[in-house]
């Protein structure tokens, strides 16, 4: 696939190699993040537990700073990026918000591609990095336009949505899989039954899914695919030129099938109404005394559908899914009864049916 890259074959390596020593020693200065125990006792007493990895604690806040590291660290091996690049990027907002970040320590300025209704604290996070936001009207016009940019600056465009599922190594190089196994291994159930993740580039599941068949584990994993989104139509038929509406839980979904989602990796897939990952995201918060985002309300239904048949099967494990940044970045939008209301319908009833399988 083409990309839109200025790189000189001759570029210094003196800023090569001090680029990269300025990832690692970012890496090297942060921990790992959380793997923590989600009390369920109405599954628990069934031998059923509930696992949350905590990806916001990342210096950037989201789970996307691993992607982003890995972005940085592949256009930089493979020559993409020099010492005048601009790096541009198509995103909703977690993955260029980390990308601002890691474009700041290199000292490189940065542009995010993103729709207009980004939420504004992500906007202000860009900013707040160095970057500059370039808006669309839609989701589906980030692509074209973040390759226009990229010409016109003379810059590099990262496109996450081609090279998120191979820019990490998911053998294991301290990975989010191997992390999560790692950590999991002192537990009642070490090997999960299901991990559960939704996908935006589907990186994430590409990683993970590689990593469980490489290690020959037992897990099988789940994604939770939001309504409108074009991955869960596209796991059942296999058509990649089908495309969707596009999903208004940010983050996750898209509206036509991405090349870093791969499908034969997915054991199952979950669509999720809206109005369920919002009500989730709620219920989660209130659980934890700490706001999470919509995307992790999402992956929370999956995993309380996927508990609720082991547990009338007679099956016992665990489920591990990610918290995958902080709702402070939502303030305004999916905690806002208003917002909600207007955007995606009323949730009363969404969060009763909640409570009930919580209970």
């Amino acid at each position: 696939m083409e990309h839109t890259a200025h790189a000189s074959p001759s570029a210094p390596p003196s800023w090569l190699h001090n680029a990269i020593a300025r990832i690692e020693a970012d890496y090297q200065r942060s921990a790992d993040t959380h793997l923590f125990p989600l009390p369920m006792p109405a599954f628990a007493q069934h031998g059923i537990d509930f696992y949350l990895k905590d990806e916001s604690t990342h210096p950037s806040g989201s789970l996307k700073h691993r992607l982003a590291r890995s972005l940085f660290l592949y256009a930089l091996c493979n020559g993409w990026l020099h010492e005048q690049s601009t790096v541009v990027e198509a995103s909703s907002g977690s993955t260029a918000v980390s990308e601002a970040y890691f474009a700041r320590l290199l000292g490189l300025p940065f542009v995010a591609v993103m729709p207009r209704s980004t939420s504004a604290e992500k906007i202000a996070l860009i900013e707040f990095y160095g970057g500059r936001c370039h808006f669309v009207d839609s989701a589906g016009e980030v692509y074209d336009a973040a390759r226009k940019v990229a010409n016109e600056t003379g810059g590099h465009y990262m496109d996450q949505f081609t090279y998120a599922e191979r820019a990490t190594d998911w053998r294991g190089n301290n990975n989010i899989a191997e992390s999560m196994f790692s950590q999991m291994q002192r537990e009642r159930h070490p090997v999960p039954s299901w991990i559960v993740v939704g996908a935006g580039t589907g990186g994430t599941s590409a990683t993970i899914g590689r990593y469980v068949r490489f290690q020959r584990h037992a897990t099988q994993l789940c994604v939770a695919d939001p309504a409108g989104s074009v991955f869960a139509p596209y796991h059942r038929t296999g058509d990649v030129t089908m495309t969707a509406p596009g999903s208004r839980i940010e983050g996750i979904g898209r509206p036509r099938v991405e090349p870093s989602f791969i499908r034969t990796l997915v054991d199952r897939m979950e669509e999720i109404a809206d109005v369920d990952s919002i009500a989730a995201m709620r219920a989660l918060s209130a659980m934890l005394g700490r706001r999470v985002g919509p995307s992790t309300g999402t992956n929370f239904v999956a995993m309380l559908r996927l508990a609720c048949e082991m547990r009338d099967a007679g099956q016992q494990g665990s489920i591990l899914s990610l918290l995958c940044d902080s709702g402070e970045r939502y303030l305004p939008t999916y905690f806002n009864d208003e917002w909600v209301t207007r955007c995606m319908g009323e949730c009363s009833t969404a969060g009763e049916r909640m409570q009930m399988l919580i209970a």
